[in-house]
């Protein structure tokens, strides 16, 4: 009997291992400072860069939702593959660029970037507003999947509501304490424990199931007898060539807030392109998850919950040890990725938001930004996970149409210097109404995903609206494009008149 409740031991174990590392990382540092709180003094090398990027990408859905997505739909599931490698590539090219800004001008957040590039505190707050929808939904889906863990391993005996509040308040008690720094410190020790747990986990199972090592004869088995499964619109045939493209292209085009942060916590530039370059070799943990996902198929006929297929394969059938393991790692998987969604967001309400609104000190602003990570989690994160909303993957795809819609304001940071304030803050406004109204009311017309709506909206009126309306000075427009602001004056001269405040 003592035996049924090993996996659960070895899960809330694992809980209290990540408060004493998390606790102890900020150790000697003045958190009540936002350049220790928020980007951890910039002192991030490239290993912990690696495990902390690497992990917080790979999260609850790596372990839950991809392969319920595997069992219940198929090859749409491979979406994921896709746009994890651009994510790659984006923090390989943008990340030192960021960097560069930060450490010259002293920003912590993508808000604080895009205020000074258009020189409008306005437009800094409304990207962080904007963004923050999909980094808190994304905040829910892993914490929705530590609950889902909880309840699981515990075979029921704690709730889903009471797994939220649980991994919530284990988070809270390190963010609080050493912020980035905690992050830092425990996605390193996760990333680990996660890589070895997927493939010690994956590779059991296919030879449980076939005899052998190899994937082939999984999805050969899947190809003769299900093989609806191996082409879109996948199983469930909800998942057309058209969503499943849109889906792809808003998540290569989606710079999060949480990312920019953490390039912002590394030591040099050089790390994070060190970091970036290695990313691949982490990203293969998503492998082996996936096949459990097509085994499940034949395993598990009719799961009522799809989310929890590898978990409940692991219950029934691996030795306890084993299954708790996959049990720490998968629930390191959601806890490493909801720590900095809170982080990321309580930084920038607090630097982007609130600050400019009441004109507080940045004395003051250090020292409330830690305390804001209690009413993100008490307010939005707890309420929306006990209300358990879609699926964990869908959670994911719909908070990238909102993250999306600050693409043009990046273009104009680093691309186009003729870009301004006006057709920035319009085009964003206008995108995060269509795509609002595209994800809760209309959903993704013609199978097009309601963020490409957006942007189909958005980039127009920035390209537009910025061509008939005058330019920020010319000395910002110098720090961002050196090489490239006599051309812009020449183009159009410089008057004495401000433009309109936004």
């Amino acid at each position: 009997m003592m035996a049924q409740w090993i996996p659960f031991l070895i899960t809330i174990s694992y809980m209290v291992i990540a408060v004493w590392l998390g606790f102890g990382a900020g150790k000697g540092r003045n958190m009540n400072k936002v350049e220790e709180w928020g980007v951890a003094g910039r002192s991030l090398g490239p290993l912990v860069m690696y495990l902390l990027v690497g992990a917080g990408g790979i999260s609850a859905y790596t372990f839950m939702g991809a392969p319920g997505w595997a069992y219940s739909k198929g090859v749409p599931v491979l979406y994921v593959v896709v746009y994890l490698t651009f994510m790659g590539i984006t923090a390989w090219y943008l990340g030192p660029k960021v960097w560069d800004l930060g450490v010259k001008y002293n920003h912590v957040t993508q808000g604080a970037a895009i205020t000074h590039r258009y020189e409008s505190p306005a437009l800094g707050a409304l990207a962080s507003f904007v963004t923050s929808i999909g980094v808190l939904a994304y905040a829910v889906l892993q914490t929705t999947g530590s609950a889902y863990i909880l309840n699981v391993m515990s075979h029921g005996k704690i709730p889903v509501w009471l797994g939220v509040i649980l991994s919530l308040a284990v988070i809270s008690i390190y963010l609080f304490k050493s912020g980035l720094r905690a992050i830092g410190i425990t996605n390193a020790f996760q990333g680990g424990l996660m890589f070895v747990v997927s493939w010690a986990f994956g590779l059991w199972v296919v030879k449980q199931f076939t005899g052998g090592y190899s994937f082939g004869p999984v999805f050969e088995r899947v190809r003769d007898e299900a093989p609806q499964f191996l082409t879109l619109p996948g199983n469930l045939g909800d998942m057309g060539f058209a969503f499943w493209t849109t889906s792809i292209l808003i998540s290569m085009v989606s710079v999060w807030q949480t990312h920019w942060i953490q390039w912002m916590g590394a030591n040099t530039k050089k790390s994070i392109r060190t970091a970036a370059t290695m990313l691949p070799t982490y990203y293969i943990v998503c492998i082996p998850m996936l096949v459990v996902g097509f085994i499940g198929i034949f395993v598990y006929p009719s799961l009522a919950q799809a989310d929890t297929v590898a978990i409940q394969m692991a219950m029934d059938s691996m030795p306890v040890v084993i299954a708790g393991l996959l049990g720490a790692g998968t629930l390191a998987a959601a806890m490493s990725s909801s720590e900095p969604c809170i982080h990321g967001t309580a930084l920038s309400y607090s630097k982007d938001i609130i600050q400019p609104i009441f004109k507080i000190s940045d004395e003051k602003a250090g020292k409330m930004t830690r305390w804001l990570i209690f009413p993100i989690m008490g307010l939005i994160v707890a309420p929306i996970s006990i209300m358990q909303p879609a699926s964990l993957v869908y959670i994911l795809l719909i908070g990238y149409g909102f993250i999306g819609q600050a693409f043009p304001a990046l273009v104009g940071m680093f691309f186009w210097p003729r870009a301004t304030k006006q057709g920035a803050f319009w085009g964003l406004a206008a995108g995060f109404v269509v795509t609002l109204v595209f994800s809760v009311w209309f959903p993704h017309p013609l199978g097009i995903h309601a963020g490409i709506w957006g942007l189909f909206v958005n980039l127009p009126i920035f390209f537009i609206v910025s061509l008939l309306t005058e330019p920020v000075s010319k000395k910002t427009v110098e720090e961002f494009f050196p090489d490239m602001v006599d051309d812009l004056y020449e183009e159009v001269p410089e008057t004495t008149t401000k433009p309109a405040s936004i």
